[in-house]
């Protein structure tokens, strides 16, 4: 007998182009959220693009309440989740990078309020997806929440934004082939529940790049619409399979344990590109394909090695060798790698 069911949480509107941001209350006023907005930005986001929204908002008669965020942490979503918590609030908008826009989907989702995300940089694809990622010490949750109701992305603010956080979106892309093989290895030799639609989804968003890695260059709009796109798309593929399975693998514990050994050396999406070449080489060796993956890194300006990342080949060898025990969730690295293993595979892949 068939019993089997799923519940899909996707964005209502998502709008991306130029000059998008300008119509962030009308894309609001289309989902029928209602009351006051609480939006939440950091500093450098305040004034590119959150001043922007709140004049919008004034030009109505509508006063929004801002809080300025300066770090990401639990305690911060608690304050955020009691700011949105007041009677007078109806919503929350997310405005900025990672920081604004996974503190700003956890409290809504604490409050069960809805959430718009207005991105300034295309650096993860957590703009989109049900996911958030909030430090805590020496390590990183990746936490469940309901993804945004709608999401509005400037190309010419994206395009604006730093480009080595541009390059991290991209590599965090790029990063899906190994996250998508470790869990076609998972469904095979463990069992885990497999979405082929999600699979196929969130493949298509690494090729896009790979296959496009050339035009992606700093200050361009139509770079930021490609980046954008792809960082949709992987969002939307861990809605489908309500996890993070469709983007996250060995390549993404390899970079978690580097955030505990070496913390805030390199952006967690650069740091999941290098992982992801050496995991590649993994599923396949010499005839995978982990050099696609390096050449596509390379093209976009990401790095590809260990000194480029600015973290001593050492750490890299101990993160390999250890970060399969910091989740249960079955990749490549099945139980670990002895010390020898991880070196050769950073020797060959030119890592270290």
């Amino acid at each position: 007998m068939f019993d089997k069911s799923t519940w899909i949480r996707l964005p209502r509107n998502v709008v991306v182009g130029h000059d998008v941001l300008s119509q962030t209350v009308e894309v609001v006023d289309d989902i029928h959220l209602t009351g006051r907005p609480l939006i939440v930005t950091s500093p450098t986001p305040r004034d590119v693009a959150a001043a922007p929204i709140v004049a919008q908002y004034e030009e109505r008669g509508i006063d929004p309440e801002v809080v300025t965020v300066e770090k990401a942490s639990f305690e911060t979503v608690e304050e955020v989740a009691e700011a949105a918590g007041n009677d007078d609030i109806g919503y929350v908008v997310g405005v900025g990078g990672g920081k604004p826009i996974d503190i700003a989907k956890m409290a809504s989702d604490h409050c069960d309020k809805g959430f718009v995300s207005v991105p300034t940089a295309a650096s993860h694809d957590g703009i989109v997806s049900g996911r958030s990622s909030i430090p805590e010490g020496d390590t990183r949750h990746s936490v469940a929440a309901d993804p945004p109701l709608a999401v509005v992305a400037d190309t010419g603010v994206l395009a604006n934004a730093p480009w080595d956080l541009t390059t991290a979106g991209c590599a965090d892309i790029i990063s899906n082939y190994t996250a998508v093989m470790d869990w076609r290895l998972a469904n095979r030799l463990q069992d885990v529940e497999y979405s082929e639609y999600a699979a196929a989804l969130s493949e298509m968003t690494a090729e896009i790049l790979v296959d496009n890695a050339s035009m992606v260059r700093p200050g361009l709009e139509e770079s930021a619409w490609v980046v954008t796109k792809a960082l949709m798309s992987s969002g939307v593929a861990m809605s489908i399979a309500g996890s993070s399975r469709p983007a996250s693998g060995a390549e993404h514990l390899f970079s978690h344990q580097l955030d505990r050994l070496a913390p805030n050396a390199a952006l967690h999406g650069h740091q999941v590109g290098v992982g992801s070449i050496m995991t590649a080489y993994l599923h396949g060796g010499d005839r995978g394909i982990w050099r696609d993956i390096r050449d596509a890194l390379a093209a976009i300006d990401a790095p590809t090695t260990a000194d480029e990342l600015g973290i001593d080949p050492g750490v890299v060898i101990e993160s390999l060798t250890t970060c399969h025990a910091i989740r249960d969730r079955y990749t490549i690295l099945g139980d670990g790698m002895n010390e020898d293993a991880a070196r050769e595979v950073a020797r060959k892949t030119g890592v270290i």
